[in-house]
């Protein structure tokens, strides 16, 4: 196709238009519709703890948020964001993660004007607290918060307003979810949390990770309805299983956490 380049990556399809800037192409009953004001979401990646960040941005508004940043490419995605042409209006955290340093502090000094955003029940600081139900709103877009604690009292999940995708953080993984071992995690507290604020989304609401271990990048809330190995189980035994997976220790998780806890840095390097 002359002039336009397509990324397959999973089940989304971004085309490049002249202008440089990606177009959301969304399979529905009918085929792929193209989603004109949503440019996004763009996922970047940290290999060493297996991070996905998003950003996803208002097309006419220029009004962007940035989801789960990482301090060693904070500076990346920064960079992204000026390329683009975009407004950072909000770096929000699905929770305070344990096996990277959030980037959302420094990317406040990075792109005025960009607020930190994290669960009030996360306990760490920021710049907005946000609860259950609350929107993020850029543009002509929102995202909502769906609170999914489990793997941390904290998490959240996002979901775009048109319930076409889902920011699930660590509590859905595909074919997996986020371990309930520390943190004050909690297994019963996740399985509820998965089928209660996910599995009720449609079926085709594509469900984007804050990590994956595999080389997988989107499924959708039918495969994992589905499909997952773990949450396909029933509660109890979902339970016995998390309590048996004796899961090393994240590697980063002692200076991690205290610095996600201050919301990772605050000043750029000098």
């Amino acid at each position: 196709m002359a002039g336009s380049v397509l990324k397959i990556a999973g089940r989304r399809l971004s085309q490049h238009t002249g202008s440089g800037a990606p177009v959301l192409l969304r399979q529905v009953r009918c085929g792929w519709t193209r989603e004109r004001r949503l440019l996004g979401p763009e996922r970047m990646f940290e290999p060493k703890s297996c991070t996905y960040t998003y950003l996803l941005g208002d097309r006419e508004s220029r009004e962007a948020v940035l989801i789960d940043p990482v301090l060693e490419t904070a500076q990346r995605d920064a960079q992204l964001v000026k390329e683009l042409g975009l407004r950072l209006l909000y770096a929000v955290n699905t929770h305070c993660h344990a096996d990277h340093i959030t980037g959302s502090g420094l990317l406040r000094s990075l792109l005025p004007g960009c607020q930190s955003v994290i669960s009030r029940l996360s306990g760490a600081q920021a710049d907005w607290h946000i609860e259950d139900g609350d929107s993020i709103q850029f543009g002509r877009f929102a995202l909502e918060t769906r609170a999914s604690p489990g793997h941390t009292p904290g998490c959240v999940t996002f979901v775009l307003n048109d319930h076409s995708m889902a920011f699930t953080g660590d509590a859905l993984l595909i074919r997996g979810c986020g371990r309930t071992d520390f943190q004050q995690g909690c297994a019963k507290t996740l399985y509820h949390s998965v089928h209660e604020k996910i599995f009720t989304l449609p079926g085709n609401c594509l469900i984007y990770p804050a990590h994956d271990y595999h080389g997988l990048t989107v499924s959708t809330v039918e495969e994992e309805r589905t499909l997952n190995p773990r949450l396909t189980l029933s509660c109890e035994e979902f339970v016995k299983v998390m309590d048996k997976l004796n899961l090393p220790k994240p590697q980063q998780i002692d200076f991690a956490v205290p610095a996600n806890m201050r919301c990772g840095i605050q000043t750029p390097p000098s």
